[in-house]
């Protein structure tokens, strides 16, 4: 994990990381424009930005200066359900006021924390293996989504678009099947790239002119304007932050797993969160929503076999050259969304498979550990799998609610207190009392 290469031999594994996660920054950008109506110029400068600071904060997870990050492989960027109250935020309030929810949000991450990693020790591998199965199924309907469209929409599930998703997880077997050593490493890459030639030899390349024959592009400071600050309205984002940053212990366990790391999670995973919230305070005066770690690349890492955590901040160094240089910034963002979601789908299948693994390490044949990871995912899942289902509920309560992977993780702790620490006290008690009324 700490060996460093020379940086010719580890670019084209970053570069990996780069294209398998580059879809997320761009279709983040392109919801807002459409959702808020922004100009053409606005829309390349967020663009610009949600590159840089993805690649800054791949930077920091990577190296880990000072206390933050944990230096493990990861990548950053924006993430999907902040991105939606992000919206919310901004819809309601305006663009200045959703900039400064993030940066409050932010700041909250930095007071809460010292509070949150004293209850990590109530997170065995039985909570954050339910978790991790619950982000894992939840990210595989992501990458479907971006095969299929959403459902009701124009175009849903076109023959065309299941063709390429299912080409491009089709080529990737096939490299990993057929290659070995170093090829085999990049079969994800390779078929994310064999995906898009079949894109372009098809005609289901769309070029969008996105920029104005600029060679370099700089993001610019609050391009809303000042940040406004309304403690009211930033409140949905932080109730968020708690379940981003319940996510962020498991991901950054699983991603130790990944690479073979012995980690102490009480010290560890609050260098990650500090990372997440140190790069979604830039964010916030850039314009962008919280930016989370990448659940990607630890499927990745898993893939491949690369466990060095220079190769994502060699991605790091690649996504501030991506968001920097306009002409690759566009040559990026043409790449069809079902050949990336079909090289997604592998990869956030292998997410679901490594909680899998963990919770064979659970104890599960006791009774008491199957049923609490019976209960967590049956609520865990049950958003995820039917969309809406608290729409009935007050808005707060609902942001909260329809995080499949906050109530999963929120039951599945609360359970294990109760089954593995409130109830053998209570009965150590009992038998207790009834051996000195013996006597």
């Amino acid at each position: 994990m700490d060996e460093s290469r020379p940086f010719h031999r580890i670019l084209l594994f970053g570069v990996q990381h780069v294209l398998v996660m580059a879809a997320t920054p761009i279709s983040a950008v392109f919801l807002m424009s459409a959702t808020l109506g922004l100009d053409d110029g606005l829309t390349v400068d967020l663009l610009s930005a949600a590159f840089v600071l993805s690649g800054a904060g791949s930077l920091i997870q990577s190296l880990g200066p000072w206390r933050f990050g944990p230096r493990l492989p990861f990548v950053m960027l924006p993430g999907g359900a902040p991105l939606i109250l992000f919206l919310a935020i901004a819809e309601q309030h305006g663009l200045p006021t959703a900039g400064g929810a993030v940066i409050l949000t932010a700041l909250f991450c930095f007071v809460v924390l010292p509070v949150f990693s004293r209850l990590l020790a109530f997170f065995p591998a039985l909570v954050i293996g339910t978790m991790i199965v619950i982000v894992g199924v939840n990210l595989v309907k992501v990458g479907a989504v971006l095969v299929t469209g959403q459902p009701g929409s124009p175009g849903f599930a076109d023959p065309g678009n299941l063709g390429l998703g299912m080409a491009t997880i089709g080529f990737t077997v096939v490299f990993y099947l057929l290659f070995t050593g170093v090829l085999r490493q990049l079969a994800v890459m390779l078929g994310l790239l064999a995906g898009t030639a079949l894109a372009a030899a098809t005609g289901a390349i769309h070029a969008r002119s996105l920029t104005d024959g600029q060679l370099v592009t700089l993001p610019h400071l609050m391009p809303f304007g000042a940040p406004e600050f309304n403690l009211l309205a930033a409140l949905p984002l932080m109730l968020y932050s708690l379940a981003s940053m319940a996510e962020a212990t498991g991901q950054t366990v699983i991603n130790a797993e990944a690479v073979g790391r012995t980690i102490d999670k009480r010290t560890d995973v609050p260098k990650t969160i500090r990372g997440d919230a140190l790069t979604s305070l830039f964010g916030g005066f850039f314009g962008l929503p919280l930016m989370v770690t990448s659940g990607e690349n630890i499927g990745i890492v898993r893939v491949t076999g690369v466990r060095s955590r220079f190769v994502t901040a060699v991605a790091g160094v690649v996504l501030v050259a991506v968001g920097l240089l306009a002409p690759v910034t566009h040559a990026i963002s043409v790449i069809p969304s079902p050949v990336v979601g079909g090289t997604a789908m592998i990869v956030f299948g292998v997410i679901t498979v490594l909680g899998v693994q963990m919770l064979g390490r659970s104890d599960l044949d006791r009774h008491t550990s199957t049923f609490v990871v019976a209960v967590a995912l049956a609520l865990g899942l049950l958003p995820i799998l039917v969309p809406g289902v608290y729409g009935g509920f007050p808005p707060n309560v609902r942001i909260l609610l329809e995080s499949g992977v906050a109530v999963g993780a929120c039951v599945a702790a609360v359970l294990n207190i109760l089954f593995h620490h409130v109830r053998p006290g209570l009965a150590a008690r009992l038998t207790r009392t009834r051996t000195e009324s013996d006597r």
